[in-house]
């Protein structure tokens, strides 16, 4: 299968995507930010659609949405009690503009089917330069924060009192998720990215009690579903977001088995 270009530009891809939501997967678990994830993929989405309404490429779109919106977010939601109605409300309001966008843009169902379910194996080289640039400023940013994003993370009342600046914390970070959600959509598709940035790291924390421990073993699960999605939906024609959803949940659902016999 490697002989053909978009099969190696896709696993390219695919691996860029997995580390990505390795690291990041992984806090976004320790935050309880997995609706807050499925959220930015349809704010995602709305982007997306508005990217080619304006004739900007669909990247472009979702990085300009999912950034604003998340930065919002982080702004509205420091009480606790406001976060899950802070999130309803830009949820709602990025499906209805998504739809409205489309529909002005004037594109057909194959557009909106390649936003919301992915196009991995049309990623052309540009793509995956893009992509790899974006993981790069993920990666470097939480490495350089990394020891005061785990503290806020694991212990947020510890790390008030010990003066770390929690809410600067959270809105770098949740920026940070809006940039992985941006490069990630673009093999799974808007609504199932969330797949890729917390099954596998809520898989992971079954295994290891570290963190390193538990974005290593994230990472893996994430590489194997998207590895061997690529080359099932190769060998067998099927939609790659299907493989991809099915082996990360058999992973999960795996892990809570091998928990429960353990514990």
């Amino acid at each position: 299968m490697f002989e053909f270009e978009f099969m190696r530009n896709a696993f390219m891809a695919g691996t860029l995507i997995a580390i990505v939501s390795g690291f990041v997967g992984v806090f976004v678990i320790a935050r309880n930010l997995s609706f807050l994830t499925h959220t930015l993929s349809e704010i995602g989405f709305a982007g997306a659609a508005f990217g080619l309404f304006a004739g900007w490429s669909p990247l472009t779109g979702m990085l300009l949405f999912t950034i604003v919106s998340s930065t919002a977010i982080g702004s509205l939601s420091i009480k606790e009690s406001r976060r899950e109605a802070a999130i309803s409300s830009i949820s709602a309001l990025a499906i209805g503009l998504g739809i409205l966008f489309l529909s002005l843009s004037n594109k057909n169902a194959s557009y909106a089917t390649n936003i919301l379910f992915g196009s991995v194996l049309g990623i052309s080289q540009g793509d995956i330069i893009r992509m790899m640039v974006l993981a790069i400023v993920v990666i470097v940013v939480m490495i350089l924060m990394y020891r005061q994003l785990k503290f806020a993370s694991f212990d947020a009342i510890g790390a008030r009192v010990n003066g770390v600046r929690t809410t600067f914390i959270s809105i770098v970070f949740l920026i940070l998720v809006a940039l992985s959600v941006s490069v990630a959509a673009q093999v799974v598709g808007s609504l199932l990215i969330f797949i890729l940035l917390t099954l596998p790291a809520a898989a992971a924390q079954h295994f290891s009690k570290s963190t390193s421990g538990m974005i290593g073993l994230a990472t893996i699960f994430a590489l194997i579903g998207v590895w061997s999605g690529l080359a099932l939906s190769y060998w067998t024609d099927w939609p790659v977001s299907f493989f991809i959803a099915a082996i990360e949940a058999l992973i999960y659902f795996g892990s809570l088995l091998i928990a429960r016999r353990n514990s």
